[in-house]
C-alpha cells in the first residue's frame, strides 16, 4: 500500500471528485482531504492510499494534469521531519 500526496488543488474540491479520478488507475483505499476548519473548503492538498503500481500508474497519468480549473501536483507521500522539543 502506498500513500499518495495531491497538492495544488482547488478550494471547492470534494473527496467524491478526487476518489472518481484516482479510481482510472486501480482501486482507492483510502481518501483524505485537508480541510479549513472555519471555510470548510479544501485546503489545497489531500492523500490517497492506492496499492503500489496502481499508485505508480496514477502519478504517471495525474502529475500535471488540470483538475477543476488547477493544474496538480501528485507524488508519494514523503513524512516530514521530526520537530525538537521547544
Amino acid at each position: 500500500m502506498k500513500k499518495l500526496f495531491i497538492g495544488n488543488l482547488a478550494a471547492s474540491t470534494k473527496e467524491n471528485d478526487l476518489q472518481t479520478l484516482f479510481s482510472e488507475f486501480g482501486t482507492v483505499r483510502s481518501c483524505k482531504l485537508v480541510m479549513d476548519v472555519f471555510s470548510g473548503e479544501c485546503k489545497g492538498f489531500g492523500f490517497i492510499e492506492m496499492e503500489g503500481h496502481e499508485a505508480r500508474a496514477a502519478i504517471a497519468g495525474l502529475n500535471g494534469r488540470d483538475f477543476n480549473g488547477k493544474s496538480i501536483k501528485v507524488n508519494f507521500e514523503t513524512p516530514r521531519p521530526k520537530r525538537g522539543r521547544r
